[in-house]
């Protein structure tokens, strides 16, 4: 199977209504913000959405969250000795982990191994050698979501009552908690494919395939109290192929042609030689 041949960008439309799409944990879990008060959502957060519909469209991933884990491993470090073996650390590291996984071919991976040697009397490893890494450079980059406009968070103060300790008959004492949510706003994120690293890890047409094919669909199956069915839905991908493996454009100029509007409208500038292909979210 041939690698990438066609440089791709893309971007994803999609809107929160009366949801909190990415909370900072270290901001009472509040919907993320920039200073200017646009809203945010990581590009961590993102690529965990990408992962998780793709091991549900039948791909391996090695980046698993705990609550959708599809094997027996305790760790990330146990399921590559689990796949990969004696081999793991050796030089066939990264080819072998590029086969195996989806996300490492895609996105990219670092492998750390702690040094096996003897400890010095200061505690440290001999030598100050604290041991290797083996990273992985992937050709697909997601930036983080970023709304079209300034976002209104709603804040709820909530009581949670629970009898969590003895047999249940007497009730528990109430706390108090808050709850936030974006009431209503259209986040944009941009992607990008990039031929020359699909070289390297083994990502093809067909991985980019099923990238484009999970998308329209990124909040299928991920509802929870803080994203309600129905609160977080993709409007539109639009999806950019370029002629050659360098592109007719760059990624930075591909992704100006691209107006937002407050409603989840969206507008085109003209790029001559490449015509963008929308597709409808699921």
């Amino acid at each position: 199977m041939s690698t990438l041949q066609h440089k791709i960008d893309f971007a994803v439309i999609l809107k929160v209504t009366n949801a909190n799409p990415n909370g900072d944990p270290l901001n009472g879990n509040r919907p993320r913000t920039d200073y200017a008060n646009y809203g945010e959502i990581t590009d961590v957060c993102m690529k965990r959405k990408m992962r998780d519909r793709l091991m549900e469209s039948g791909q391996a991933i090695f980046v698993q969250s705990d609550d959708r884990k599809n094997d027996e491993a305790k760790s990330l470090r146990d399921r590559a000795e689990r796949a990969l073996g004696k081999k793991l650390g050796s030089s066939e590291t990264v080819a072998l982990a590029c086969k195996t996984w989806f996300d490492v071919r895609a996105f990219g991976q670092l492998f750390a191994f702690k040094k096996t040697g003897k400890k010095s009397q200061e505690g440290g490893d001999e030598n100050g050698d604290t041991g290797t890494s083996i990273g992985i450079r992937g050709p697909v980059t997601v930036q983080s979501a970023f709304s079209v406009a300034p976002i209104d968070v709603t804040s709820v103060q909530i009581t949670k009552s629970v009898s969590g300790e003895g047999d249940g008959s007497k009730r528990g004492s109430d706390t108090m908690g808050m709850k936030h949510r974006v009431d209503h706003a259209v986040y944009v994120s941009f992607g990008s494919m990039n031929p020359q690293l699909a070289d390297r890890t083994g990502f093809s047409d067909a991985d980019a395939d099923s990238i484009k094919q999970v998308l329209p669909k990124l909040f299928q199956n991920d509802e929870s109290a803080a994203r309600p069915a129905g609160s977080m839905e993709v409007l539109k991908i639009v999806w950019w192929k370029h002629d050659s493996k360098a592109g007719k454009y760059s990624s930075a100029k591909v992704h100006r042609s691209l107006t937002v509007g407050p409603d989840g409208t969206c507008t085109l500038s003209d790029l001559p030689g490449l015509k963008p292909e929308i597709i409808e979210g699921f």
